[in-house]
Order: structure tokens, then sequence, then C-alpha cells
């Protein structure tokens, strides 16, 4: 596995060393534009948006590798058996889930990571026991208030009243899980949060706790 190799000066000598990727993971209740978000920066060059894996049948114009890993039921269950996954969800019926190889692949190339998942897979992540997982680990929440998330809902006009009713009951619960995070962002507009998303994206790329210190 190729590793990257950056270059600082210390006492006047010139060191390489390896700058792990950094891992985000992104969570936040349904309308708070998280997924977006992730999109975006990983448009602007910022991350890459990690590939979950599902055992649903592919969607019009979806590609297997570009938008999903699709795996068979019996597949996934011997990945999941195998300790192969990050993290997984069964969710109305099919399995999602990341693949840990993956993830440790792209860090150890100093890419960073941008994970879109909820606070019970953002749990799984951080009980990783993976070592690189562990070091490049770092995790957002997005929060909006009620009011605010059910206009959103609301605007988008793709959900029934009563699809909203049980996203708004979720949001809450989600809610009451925020301070397990480290960073939080007070949803705003689009640009704001986007500012904000991209700004920590690139503070997080210069923490000293991503060189491999065994490469100095």
């Amino acid at each position: 596995m190729k590793k990257s190799a950056n270059k600082f000066k210390t006492s006047n000598k010139e060191t390489s060393y390896v700058h792990l990727g950094s891992l985000l993971v992104v969570s936040g209740p349904s309308g708070s534009g998280k997924t977006t978000l992730c999109r975006r920066a990983t448009e602007a060059g910022l991350c890459q948006y990690s590939i979950s894996c599902t055992t649903r049948d592919p969607r019009p114009g979806e590609e297997d590798g570009r938008d999903y890993h699709f795996l068979s039921m019996p597949e996934f269950e011997r990945r999941v058996a195998q300790g192969e996954f990050l993290e997984h969800a069964l969710v109305h019926g099919n399995r999602y889930g990341t693949l840990k190889a993956d993830i440790v692949n792209m860090l150890c190339k100093g890419i960073n990571v941008v994970m879109d998942i909820d606070v019970q897979g953002a749990d799984q992540v951080r009980s990783c026991d993976n070592e690189t997982i562990k070091q490049a680990y770092a995790d957002l929440f997005i929060h909006v208030p009620l009011k605010e998330l059910e206009a959103r809902l609301c605007n988008r006009e793709t959900d029934s009243e009563e699809i909203i009713r049980q996203r708004l009951n979720n949001a809450a619960g989600e809610m009451a899980r925020l301070t397990s995070y480290e960073f939080l962002l007070v949803s705003a507009d689009r640009e704001t949060d986007y500012t904000r998303f991209s700004a920590l994206l690139t503070t997080l790329s210069l923490r000293t706790k991503l060189i491999d210190s065994k490469t100095l």
C-alpha cells in the first residue's frame, strides 16, 4: 500500500514523513444538508466521499463502484462475519455498510475522507480498533432547530405529512446525541454552512496527529 510522503525541515535537515488523510464522520437529521455538503466538498477536491455497500437493487443510472458497491445479501453477511465493515446497518429491509479497507486505503494515501452516516453508524466507527481509523478520526454534527427543520422538510415537497412527522421525531432523538461529537455546525444557509464545513476540512488536514511517527 503506497503512502503519501511529505517533507519538512527540522534543525536544517529535510525529513520525509507519512501524513495520513483525515476521516470526518458527518451526522445530522434528514434535511440538515449533510449529504449536499459532503458532495460539494468532494467536487471541490477537498475530500473523497466514501462509497457504501448495499444489498438493494441499483436504481436507474446508478453504477457499481461509483454510486454504491452492490452486493448480494449472502455476500454482505459473509463480509460482516469476517469483520470487514467499519459500520453497517439494516434500513428498510436492505443492508448498508462501509468497508474498512476502502477507508484505510484512502487515508494511507493522504486522502481526506468524509462519511455521511447516522448517530448509530458514528458509534460503530468510534469503537473501531484500527489504529489508522483512530488516528484520522474526527466527527461533526449538523444541528438545525426543529422549527427550521420542519420548514425545510415541508419545502422539499418529497415526503408525506406522516413521513415528515417521523423524520422530526427521529431528529429530536439524534439531536440529543450531539454532545457525543467533537464539532458542531449550527446550520444557517447553504453558503455559510459550506464555508464553515470546508474550513473544518482544511483545519483537520493540518493536525500533527495525522503524521505517522514511525516514519519520522
